[in-house]
């Protein structure tokens, strides 16, 4: 999705949440001066023409692993339930919030990390983005730049599917999603709402 068409509804969702937009343009500015590298090319390649399947983390993931078919993408913290029963994930999209050491393992040998900078994460782009050795892609909600790309999301697992859309994917595959749990906080809750609606965009109706 070009940023012009993906424009609006993100200034939707920072109305909806009361989000601030100056500073997610902030951290995109940061991680575009502490990222390392921008392996997009590698993502692009990995997903372009293949079956994906974009891993939520709900807690019925566990439980749905065995309808896991071709690359595998975790949304955040979901790849540590993966990592957990020995299934490593092609690449991981974060925003850091459960980012944890096996991250770097994983990072090491061949999950590629899409690293997401909004507004309030500046503090954990700074602390993780040094620490990852391997494969990484740089992402916004915001504008963005030379290195740090926007095809369209807002949480880890939209915004996954909205790239693996965008780089080509042959089919998308969901597991791990609850996107009408009514057991989590009003935040949380907005967040799901916006999934939904988000994924409905691009022909996926959870």
């Amino acid at each position: 999705m070009r940023f012009e068409d993906w424009e609006p509804h993100y200034t939707e969702i920072l109305d909806y949440f009361g989000f601030d937009r100056a500073a997610d343009e902030e951290a995109a500015t940061l991680l575009a001066e502490i990222l390392p590298r921008d392996d997009i090319g590698a993502l692009t390649t990995l997903i372009s023409g293949k079956n994906v399947t974009i891993c939520g983390n709900a807690p019925c993931l566990a439980s749905e692993t065995d309808r896991i078919e071709g690359v595998v993408i975790a949304a955040d913290a979901a790849a540590l339930i993966l990592y957990n029963a020995g299934i490593i994930p092609d690449a991981i999209f974060t925003d850091l919030d459960g980012a944890d050491d096996p991250f770097i393992t994983m990072n090491e040998g061949k999950t590629i990390i899409a690293v997401h900078a909004h507004g309030d994460n500046m503090p954990l782009l700074r602390r993780w983005v040094p620490r990852f050795p391997g494969k990484l892609i740089g992402t916004t909600q915001a504008s963005p730049r030379n290195n740090i790309h926007n095809f369209g999301g807002f949480t880890d697992g939209d915004r996954a599917a909205f790239t693996a859309d965008a780089l080509g994917a042959a089919r998308l595959n969901f597991i791990g999603f609850d996107l009408s749990d009514t057991a989590v906080d009003p935040m949380k809750k907005g967040k799901l709402f916006w999934a939904r609606r988000l994924l409905g965009m691009i022909g996926h109706d959870l």
